[in-house]
């Protein structure tokens, strides 16, 4: 039993991280629902199966483990270099989160698509709007996004990936998602949530990539990292997940209203 965790771990430890952790993208999925309206709310559940947003926002880290969808693996990320741009960067020829949120939008808005085939492509547009505000996953390729960039954070060796996907947003604060949403939602009036929710895919890869290098600056190979470093990037995590639960919710209004 004990030889068969250690290879379990072992195993996992080789696994490629995908965006926010399971808090992150419930909290994206969750400041999206309190968005939608009502009309839009109810068509979106219907499309879900009776499920709420929050109940899929992961679903697509698993399924992309699995036979059926194992060509969403490069859905989660689009990799930019230092000195690129998204524009200039090679593109992965298996698709990246801009291209994939682009496409899942227009099948969405086709009106072609099977109850199934539409509960699916909205599982993963859920799901990958909030990947795309996850700086690391517009990080370098040379690196793999900070998965092969190892930090200390609070003494503990950690990868750079990692630390923004989970243990930066767990350090930022103890909340529970609905918490989450109930503190960034209720002080932004409804002017500047337009403002916030405007833009397109490429748009918010952008600013990934934007916050993802100065990441890089300040976060060197074996550099330690703690109070004060959670200090400065916990209002950056605050908006990037307020952005990502925004943006999605004015693209689902957009495509059920």
């Amino acid at each position: 039993m004990k030889k068969a965790l250690i290879i379990v771990v072992a195993l996992l430890s080789y696994l490629p991280s995908f965006g926010w952790g399971q808090k992150g993208h419930d909290v994206v999925a969750y400041i999206a629902e309190c968005n939608l309206s009502p009309k839009v709310y109810q068509k979106v559940v219907k499309a879900l199966g009776g499920h709420s947003l929050v109940y899929y926002a992961n679903w697509l880290d698993n399924a992309s483990y699995s036979d059926q969808y194992r060509y969403t693996k490069s859905w989660h990320y689009a990799n930019v270099d230092e000195g690129y741009t998204y524009d200039t960067m090679t593109k992965n020829e298996k698709g990246d989160v801009v291209t994939a949120i682009n496409e899942l939008t227009a099948e969405l808005k086709s009106g072609k698509l099977t109850p199934e085939q539409e509960s699916i492509r909205l599982r993963m547009l859920i799901h990958l709007v909030g990947d795309i505000h996850c700086p690391m996953h517009a990080g370098r390729l040379s690196d793999r996004g900070g998965n092969e960039v190892i930090v200390k954070f609070f003494n503990k060796e950690i990868k750079l990936h990692s630390l923004w996907d989970t243990a930066l947003v767990e350090a930022a604060h103890k909340w529970s998602y609905t918490e989450w949403e109930q503190q960034l939602n209720r002080y932004c009036p409804a002017e500047r949530k337009a403002e916030i929710a405007g833009g397109e895919a490429k748009d918010w890869l952008n600013e990934s990539h934007a916050i993802a290098t100065e990441i890089y600056k300040v976060s060197p190979e074996k550099g330690k990292l703690s109070y004060d470093y959670v200090a400065y990037y916990a209002p950056i995590i605050e908006k990037q997940l307020l952005s990502g639960g925004l943006r999605l919710a004015r693209i689902l209004n957009e495509l059920y209203d």
